[in-house]
């Protein structure tokens, strides 16, 4: 049996844009992505912690060093620039792989909302 488990996790980022005119997705700091071991086109878990929204997309990989967090689509209704979120992934372990499990933590707290 397989259970679901909690692989990374980017937390304290705040959104730094939202873009309606696009079929949707969020778009990350490649610095980011490469910390947190989260791949382009990962479907990825949004936890919006000032107004409580959680929602599922995939990401788009933003510009390396630009502290890029933006809600693109349908998500950019779910958050406004400025509100803090977390980006989780998940991955299926079997038994033999739980013991040994550690998912990666990724820490952003910055007031501008750029991570930098």
């Amino acid at each position: 049996m397989f259970r679901t488990f909690l692989r990374s996790k980017i937390k304290g980022a705040r959104i730094t844009g939202v873009n309606l005119e696009y079929e949707g997705s969020i778009t990350i700091d490649e610095d980011y992505l490469e910390q947190a071991d989260i791949l382009p086109n990962e479907e990825v878990h949004i936890l919006n912690v000032n107004n409580g929204n959680r929602f599922t997309t995939y990401v788009i990989k933003g510009e390396r060093g630009s502290g890029i967090m933006e809600l693109n689509g349908p998500a950019a209704r779910l958050g406004m620039i400025g509100d803090k979120i977390m980006v989780l992934t998940y991955a299926m372990l079997g038994p033999d792989e739980i013991a040994g499990h550690k998912p990666t933590l990724i820490f952003v707290d910055n007031e501008q909302g750029n991570g930098r």
